[in-house]
Parts: C-alpha cells; structure tokens; sequence
C-alpha cells in the first residue's frame, strides 16, 4: 500500500513540479501586479543636537513612499503622515546618521495592506561644536 502512493508520487514528477512552478508564478504574478506606489514629498522635523551646529545642509523634505492596491494608496491623506529625523544623541563632532521616522496611524494602513516608507531611509549631516 505505501509503495502504491509512493509510486503515484514520483510518476510523472517533472511535469507536477513544473505545474507547481507554474501555478506559484500566477499567484504571484497576480498579487503583485495590482501594487503600485505613491510618491509624496512631506516636511521633515529635524531635531538638533544641543552643543554642536550642523556644518552640512539640513534637509526639509523626505519622500513617503505608500505601497498598496490602486484602489486604496490615492485615498491616503498625506497630512496623517509626519517625519522626523533625531539628532538629539549626538555625543561628538562628525558625520552623524540617524532612521527618518514616520508617524501615523499604523492600523489603518496595515488593514488595507498599506506599506508607508521613508526615501531616503535614513539622514547624514555634519556635525562641529559650537
């Protein structure tokens, strides 16, 4: 009996896995065809070390980038999106990196299948002490 399935398994094997392949491709093809992204330009919050002045420029804009459905990204209010960028641990003069952060109400877009991200992902400025 268990040599019977075993058989029946392995008979034919190049097309059921080439079927499989196949089948897994359109599922993809088709979940993924419908994202789209929407690009818009939001004010950024820099917060500045105390002690140290910025030598390099500040930026004032980040991209945020919402991935999603067509039916759903166009509908997002970009107002409810804000971004920062904290510089306030800076302990020492030179080129400091820190993530852009971005406020929102987190499940409204996870519910939709909303992806808001940062471009760029992170800022670099310059510091020197005052």
């Amino acid at each position: 009996m268990k040599s019977k399935i075993v058989s029946t398994i392995l008979q034919n094997w190049i097309p059921k896995i080439f079927s499989l392949l196949i089948a897994l491709f359109i599922v993809l093809a088709v979940r993924f065809m419908n994202v789209n992204d929407r690009v818009v330009t939001l004010p950024l919050n820099v917060l500045l070390p105390e002690g140290y002045e910025a030598v390099s420029l500040v930026p004032d804009t980040v991209e945020a980038v919402i991935t999603g459905p067509d039916s759903i990204i166009y509908l997002v209010d970009p107002s409810e999106i804000s971004a920062s960028a904290d510089f306030s641990s800076v302990s020492g003069s030179g080129i400091a990196r820190v993530p852009v952060m971005l406020e929102y109400q987190e499940n409204i877009y996870t519910r939709d299948g909303l992806v808001v991200s940062a471009r760029p992902s992170s800022v670099r400025i310059l510091f020197e002490e005052k």
